[in-house]
């Protein structure tokens, strides 16, 4: 199995080998990074079917277009994302819109709000997944366990101390996903597909 982190000269080499037309990067690509794409789609639209299609999108662009991707401008993970998040942000504004169009409950008011909460959800997944697994294994223990801090630190086998500053760096790391306005990319990338 593939590390999480994959270094950049992975990214490049994925990248060479998707243009020469490698099917057998494609499914390594999708390996590694289908579980983050699935779950940043639903996050988005909160639909199974439509986070499966989103998903499917995803990597067929990738494999249409493998030199969209720039390795200058940041991690492939990252440019994963940022198309993930941006093809499940179109198809909430094209199916919101098509609701509203056939007199469906709402306003296009109500759509944007929805879409931007959608936005900073996704950002947040993306940033726990993202985050040193330190820093995410203690965010769990807190508030998915409800642990306080001595809990968490007895849980981790490290003194309190340590416990409070990996919750305390967590909650700052995902204090971003609001404070980016939801709209933007997921961090460490500069533009999207």
């Amino acid at each position: 199995m593939a590390k999480k982190d994959a270094p950049p000269h992975w990214d490049r080499r994925m990248q060479q080998r998707l243009a020469r037309g490698e099917a057998a990067a494609l499914g390594e690509l999708y390996d590694r990074f289908a579980s983050l794409v699935h779950n940043l789609a639903h996050r988005v639209l909160g639909d199974e079917r439509a986070a499966d299609s989103v998903t499917r999108e995803v990597f067929v662009h990738v494999w249409q277009h493998p030199g969209a991707y720039d390795p200058a401008q940041g991690p492939l993970r990252s440019w994963v994302a940022t198309l993930t998040h941006r093809l499940a942000v179109q198809r909430l504004r094209t199916t919101g819109a098509a609701a509203l169009a056939d007199g469906g409950p709402g306003s296009p008011e109500e759509l944007e709000r929805k879409v931007r909460r959608a936005s900073v959800a996704a950002r947040a997944d993306y940033i726990v997944h993202s985050m040193p697994a330190p820093l995410r294994a203690a965010l769990e223990l807190a508030y998915f366990q409800r642990r306080d801090y001595r809990q968490t630190a007895a849980d981790l086998g490290v003194g309190e101390d340590e416990a409070r500053r990996r919750l305390r760096l967590g909650l700052q790391l995902l204090s971003t996903a609001h404070d980016a306005g939801g709209l933007g990319a997921p961090p460490g990338y500069g533009g999207a597909a």
